[in-house]
């Protein structure tokens, strides 16, 4: 699996666990599958394809306003998580910043 298409699949995990923990969804909510679906789209056109660094790290930054907001949160809330919920898959986003 290639660099973007892992980024996608942290993305996804981490927007899940945010909609599912912290707003308390049982499925996907409008807001955040919007969320998710511009991430995946950002994540597609970065110009910097596999060589990308972490989007916090990017000297370009393509995300809208309100959506690197949003982003931040779900970060924010899901990132310590991500090692009780998904442990091989936090490690590995840590160890490719």
């Amino acid at each position: 699996m290639d660099r973007i298409e892992r980024e996608k699949k942290t993305v996804s995990l981490m927007i899940r666990l945010y909609c599912k923990h912290k707003e308390k969804n049982s499925e996907l909510c409008t807001s955040c599958a919007e969320l998710e679906t511009y991430a995946h789209r950002r994540l597609s056109l970065c110009k910097y394809g596999n060589n990308k660094t972490a989007c916090k790290n990017c000297p370009t930054h393509c995300y809208r306003k309100d959506m690197q907001e949003k982003i931040r949160q779900v970060m924010k809330f899901s990132g310590p998580r991500m090692l009780i919920y998904s442990p091989m898959e936090a490690l590995r986003h840590l160890l490719k910043k």
